[in-house]
This record gives C-alpha cells, structure tokens and sequence, in this order.
C-alpha cells in the first residue's frame, strides 16, 4: 500500500476572521484575565497569541500552516491480489463492481471533492483505462 498526504490551511476569509478574534481574545487576555487570573491569565494570553499568529500568518502570506492533514491509502495494484480476482475487462465496465470500475469511480470522487486537479484526473482515468 501507498500513502498519499495532502495538508490543507484554512481559507483566506476564515483565518482572517480567526485573527481578528485572536485579537480581540489578546487584548482581553492582556488586560483583564491576567491581572485577575495570574497564571490563567498568562496561559489564555498565550494561547490566543498562538492562535492569531497562525491565522495571521495563513491570512496574510501565500504559504501559510496547514492545519488539516489527509492520508489517502491506495493499495497496490501488483501482484498476486489482482492475479487471483482475474481480469479487469470482464468485471469492469460492463456494469459489475470491478476493480477497473471501482478505481475510475474513486478518481472521480477525489476530482469531485477537490482533492485532485482536473489534469491528475484526466491523467489517472487514461492510466487506468490503458491497463486494461
């Protein structure tokens, strides 16, 4: 099996939004929770100083902090497990629950939700058809 790792950031508008609550949760932090909570004070202050640079940093510069990670698992296509299922042509397109079937609708979905480009798409649907 194959990993594939795709780290997402939040968009523009929600870190901007993000940051000018971490702002405000600072500010808050600076001049009440301190002063009246001691070291609680200084712990919210903190975290909300680290949650403003995070999404001052995805808010104002291309780059950014992921803050999503996923893992897409593919299993290897090699080897004795597509041997033993037998060919794809027979169980692929014509209507059954192939494999060559199952891969080209999981290529669609991955397009459909974004995960992949339409150039990766149209590329994985040609690799997946010319094996057949």
């Amino acid at each position: 099996m194959s990993n594939k790792q795709i780290k997402m950031k939040p968009g523009k508008g929600q870190s901007m939004f993000a940051f000018g609550v971490g702002l405000v949760m600072t500010l808050i932090g600076l001049v009440v929770v301190v002063p009246t909570m001691g070291i609680f004070g200084v712990l919210w202050t903190l975290v909300a100083g680290g949650i403003t640079v995070m999404h001052g940093a995805n808010a104002f510069s291309d780059k950014g902090i992921p803050t999503h990670e996923i893992i897409i698992e593919e299993e290897d296509r090699t080897g004795d497990t597509q041997a033993a299922s037998g060919p794809e042509e027979e169980d692929g397109l014509r209507g059954g629950k192939g494999k060559t079937r199952t891969r080209l609708e999981e290529a669609k979905y991955l397009y459909d939700s974004g995960l992949i480009t339409h150039e990766e798409y149209v590329n994985k649907r040609k690799q997946i058809l010319e094996e057949l």
